[in-house]
């Protein structure tokens, strides 16, 4: 699933696009129980692995149902990466406006 999540966020931001976790485990083919679980899962694996890079957190292209946010675990483990969350908005436009210019 990771490298299908991987190539998946890597479309959104060329086209400077989010999506929701629902659409993207559908987008996925993700289904069954906890199947946003393991989707968040996967995404904080992700956020893992970008902040250990000195990358631009992908996961900032996934927003909560009626949102236009992450939800707030997306935060929670930001946070406890080591990123400053203070302003969620600014934290979220910063990661998708370095991510659209990759």
């Amino acid at each position: 699933m990771i490298e299908a999540l991987t190539a998946r966020l890597a479309e959104l931001a060329a086209l400077n696009q989010t999506t929701t976790y629902g659409a993207l485990a559908r987008d996925l083919n993700l289904t069954g129980p906890a199947t946003i679980a393991r989707l968040t899962d996967a995404l904080e694996r992700l956020m893992e692995q970008d902040t250990a890079a000195g990358a631009p957190l992908r996961a900032a292209l996934v927003t909560a149902r009626g949102s236009p946010l992450p939800a707030p675990g997306f935060f929670a483990k930001a946070a406890a990466l080591g990123h400053d969350t203070t302003n969620p908005a600014q934290f979220v436009a910063r990661h998708r406006t370095a991510l659209a210019v990759r």
